[in-house]
């Protein structure tokens, strides 16, 4: 299988130099813009690009109000703030994430609890999620979430939509109101991507994105944070070093953050969002194309979930063993076709190794069996 699927890549990316894993596609404005931000002379963090970044990732994606950060790991750990995550909390996320996730819940000084995925969806388990709070948890008379074991408070809940698939948000939804936990949706794969015709990242109190250049648009670093009126309000001062308004004098009311997008780097962004679309639809072509490949055969081509249009930002297979796996990255990563792993389960790192987690079989199932294929924009076939 591993020759056929070489030369199928290379047919279809019409190329027999190196393919990698994910590129950037610029064929858009990208110069245009930012060429006009290096001759307003403003590149660094106040500028129209920023401003209009903002608006237009607000308008696409639906919610209220988008906050423009530095990178997709500083969008999380201010969406964790806002969502009121503090010293010595508990936040719920799954183990099948990469290590961002994780370490934006480190640096509020919390811990993760690890529970597990669907195998549908990749991403958290409404199921798994519900069943380890009926274990471990309790909602006190105060109305706040917290564990029967030392009495921590659960204070929110990170689903990431693993390689842009949705998970299943309306489950998420129901079992954290139900059990008084935020939800802090991690979208940094999923720009794009709709769960029942509404986009991931605007369900939860705080959405996040990435634009990190391996994403499915990319402003070089950056990130997005969704939110209401009012906790963007609170972001923006967050993310400027929680500098008071002032025509001269500097006043900071409390610690922040230097968060804030270049100017630079909102212009990219803002020329690459014009085409998102046109980035999607190459992209869902492709993965038809695997889809077709892979039919009848012993790789298991990863499909969007029912009723969601995935932006299918990364696609995968999954093998039928971990050998059958090792063998295909070896095979392909050979022949100049970069194939790679999903990620190490977070409870196997070793900052990670000790937090309390509940069965995680689905998650071991697809770390030893997950295999992500070459993605990137093929806007128009040779």
């Amino acid at each position: 299988m591993s020759t056929h699927l070489v030369q199928f890549v290379r047919d279809y990316f019409g190329t027999r130099d190196f393919i990698p894993l994910h590129a950037p596609t610029f064929s858009g404005r990208e110069k245009e813009y930012v060429v006009d931000t290096i001759e307003s002379t403003f590149v660094s963090s106040v500028g129209t690009f920023v401003d209009r970044f903002e608006r237009d990732m607000a308008n696409y994606t639906g919610s209220p109000r988008a906050v423009a950060t530095v990178n997709g790991t500083a969008a999380l750990h201010v969406g964790l703030r806002l969502a009121g995550v503090e010293s010595g909390d508990l936040v719920v996320t799954q183990p099948l994430t990469f290590v961002a996730t994780c370490n934006a819940i480190a640096y509020c000084n919390a811990e993760p609890v690890f529970v597990d995925v669907d195998r549908d969806t990749l991403g958290l388990s409404p199921a798994a999620l519900e069943a380890w709070l009926d274990e471990n948890a309790q909602v006190d008379a105060q109305g706040v979430c917290r564990t029967k074991l030392d009495g921590r408070a659960i204070r929110a809940c990170v689903p990431m939509h693993t390689f842009g698939h949705p998970a299943d948000l309306d489950g998420l939804c129901r079992v954290t109101r139900r059990w008084n936990i935020h939800m802090v949706e991690d979208a940094a794969e999923s720009l794009g991507s709709f769960y029942k015709g509404q986009h991931t990242g605007t369900f939860g109190e705080i959405g996040t994105l990435s634009f990190n250049g391996n994403k499915i648009m990319t402003t070089g670093g950056g990130g997005m944070i969704l939110a209401g009126e009012a906790a963007a309000d609170r972001a923006k001062h967050l993310t400027t070093t929680a500098k008071k308004p002032h025509t001269y004098e500097y006043v900071h009311d409390e610690v922040g953050y230097n968060y804030r997008l270049p100017n630079l780097n909102a212009a990219l962004g803002c020329a690459q969002l014009e085409q998102l679309e046109s980035f999607i639809k190459a992209k869902r072509a492709l993965a038809t194309a695997y889809e077709i490949f892979f039919k009848g055969d012993s790789l298991q081509f990863v499909k969007e979930p029912a009723g969601c249009r995935s932006n299918y930002w990364l696609n995968a297979v999954i093998c039928d063993s971990k050998r059958h796996r090792d063998s295909l990255l070896e095979s392909t990563n050979k022949e100049g076709i970069m194939t790679r792993p999903i990620w190490a389960l977070m409870n196997h790192l070793a900052m990670y190794q000790n937090c309390r987690r509940g069965d995680l079989s689905n998650a071991q199932w697809l770390e030893e069996r997950v295999v992500n294929i070459p993605s990137s924009v093929v806007l128009a076939r040779p």
